[in-house]
């Protein structure tokens, strides 16, 4: 089959980029001061942010807290057999729908899939994405990915670490009062140094949750996404066949968090216990970049409150 030609309209999503106010919403985004935390999850594509941090943005969520996913681009290129506008428009409804069924919000930016650069247009973007959401946590990719896009939604946000309490940058939308606390999403990259976590969230009580919001990524789960293929597709359950597909996309899921579980058995005995932290079959794992905030131990553990009191 002949690649698909991309013609996509820069207005097909441009109020989610030039108002994030107006961005897809799935629960009450609260921007007044309710004492409970505010998070930003950035991914490079609309299902980053979704399969890095999906458990735990549903255990804030649980428990009050804000979380917004953000997709720094529209997905635009990221299948085998359509493209442009109309998968654009796709990829921002599945990602609405995954924010539903998580009880966060959604945002999905304007920016053509394969093409993001570490310009400063799209460094004032992030800073207002971050400044216009209030954030105390912020989590993104590692700058080291196979995936460009990846490595610079990672220089972005860390460009923009301390630009969002400088008041003459983006003079236009307020600063922060306090640096956020910046994390990096799980990867396993090992050059120039491989990731440390210093967070491992379980997900135990919330990975049925997780899978079943990540049923919504159609495209991506079921269809392969850009690596997919007709032979990718034969091998998934028919769409017809709900139970089906969602017990072939759980065994998948089920391998990759329990696998992440196990490479951070030690993280996860240091922050549960011994106990509690053997028993762990599903995790997330997320490292502490040096910009912004530099939280203690004990707040760190404040800003995840999933952690037994000590």
């Amino acid at each position: 089959m002949p690649r698909p030609t991309v013609l996509i309209p820069r207005l097909m999503i441009a109020i989610a980029a030039l108002f994030p106010s107006a961005a897809i919403v799935s629960a009450k985004d609260a921007a007044a001061d309710d004492g409970k935390l505010r998070i930003v999850v950035f991914g490079a594509h609309p299902d980053d942010a979704e399969f890095k941090a999906g458990g735990t943005a549903a255990k804030w969520a649980r428990q009050g807290h804000h979380v917004k996913l953000c997709s720094v681009t529209n997905g635009d290129i990221g299948h085998w057999q359509m493209a442009g506008g109309p998968l654009a428009q796709r990829r921002a409804a599945e990602s609405a729908a995954v924010a539903r069924k998580l009880g966060v919000t959604s945002q999905v930016l304007d920016i053509h899939d394969g093409e993001l650069e570490p310009t400063l247009e799209n460094r004032r973007l992030i800073t207002k994405v971050i400044r216009e959401w209030k954030a105390d946590i912020v989590i993104a990719h590692r700058p080291w990915d196979y995936h460009p896009d990846h490595r610079y939604v990672g220089i972005l946000v860390q460009d923009a670490a301390f630009m969002v309490t400088v008041p003459f940058f983006c003079p236009d939308t307020p600063p922060l009062k306090k640096n956020p606390v910046f994390l990096y999403s799980s990867d396993g990259f090992q050059k120039p140094y491989p990731f440390k976590p210093d967070m491992v969230v379980a997900l135990d009580d919330v990975f049925d949750e997780k899978v079943e919001a990540l049923h919504e990524l159609e495209s991506q789960v079921y269809e392969g996404g850009a690596s997919g293929s007709e032979e990718f597709v034969r091998n998934v359950p028919p769409a017809a066949d709900v139970a089906g597909r969602k017990a072939w996309l759980k065994q998948r899921w089920q391998a990759r968090q329990s696998a992440e579980a196990d490479r951070y058995r030690s993280d996860l005995l240091r922050l549960y216990g011994d106990e509690k932290g053997k028993a762990v079959k599903y995790a997330e794992s997320f490292e502490l970049c040096e910009y912004g905030r530099r939280p203690s131990a004990a707040e760190l553990k404040q800003l995840f409150p999933f952690f037994p009191a000590e």
